[in-house]
């Protein structure tokens, strides 16, 4: 599994987790993302089960587990949060941040993780890491009803999950290098899974007002600087929510 820090000021890090090799083909690529302020440690869509031992492998040469205070679900799918009881069981004083949508469903994981759920209102919230606070910002259905981004001001990164997300092929970088041809890679999830323009241009509006140097998604390359720019032009200008019939 690759792993890249994005963001590193010396007590403040963003870690990059993914293109994992050794992962079934049955199962669709993610990323990862580790936010480190100091001793406190949060994680972003921790990912499935399926990939559950790589990911702990790299996540534990960078940090003590145990030092993971919370865990974001960005949204309900298996990709998302799979492997949370296995999370949950190294980490058992760390809080769940996911919508309150989403509460209910994911206590069939087990009952006991419902009381450190720590519920999204939809018009988002500031948390605290350390030192740092970090706003989760309302990206309803994005393709999820109850869906949510973090943005991260001291790093200006913008963790957006499913939204700028691709299916690339093996050996791609971790940066969109020429944004043209990485159209061809995201196109078609966009027009497939984000059911809604009107939600998709509300997104892009408010993320406009945000001073955002790199956007991270769930699957994907990672658009960095002048890409941040043009991916937001180019989903603005996207109709979405079609098939093929």
């Amino acid at each position: 599994m690759l792993r890249k820090v994005l963001f590193d000021d010396g007590n403040h890090q963003w870690v990059f987790l993914g293109r994992d090799p050794s992962k079934p083909e049955s199962v669709i690529d993610t990323n990862e993302y580790l936010i480190i302020n100091g001793d406190k440690a949060m994680m972003l869509d921790p990912g499935g089960s399926e990939i559950f031992p790589t990911v702990l492998s790299e996540v534990s040469k960078v940090i003590d587990v145990r030092k993971i205070e919370s865990y974001l679900c960005s949204h309900q799918d298996p990709d998302i949060m799979s492997s949370l009881p296995l999370w949950m069981a190294l980490s058992p004083d760390a809080r769940i941040h996911v919508s309150w949508l989403w509460g209910k469903f994911i206590a069939h994981f087990g009952n006991s993780y419902v009381n450190r759920f720590s519920e999204i209102p939809d018009e988002g919230k500031t948390i605290r890491l350390g030192d740092q606070d970090l706003q989760l910002v309302p990206a309803h259905y994005c393709h999820s009803s109850g869906n949510f981004n973090l943005y991260d001001p001291k790093a200006k990164i913008l963790f957006s999950g499913d939204i700028g997300s691709a299916l690339l092929p093996g050996g791609h970088p971790t940066f969109v290098e020429d944004f043209d041809s990485h159209i061809q890679f995201m196109e078609s999830f966009h027009v497939r899974w984000l059911p809604s323009n009107e939600a998709k241009d509300r997104w892009v509006r408010r993320v406009r007002k945000l001073d955002i140097k790199m956007i991270c998604p769930q699957h994907g390359a990672v658009f960095k600087d002048e890409n941040v720019g043009k991916f937001l032009s180019w989903l603005e200008n996207l109709e979405v929510g079609k098939t093929k019939e």
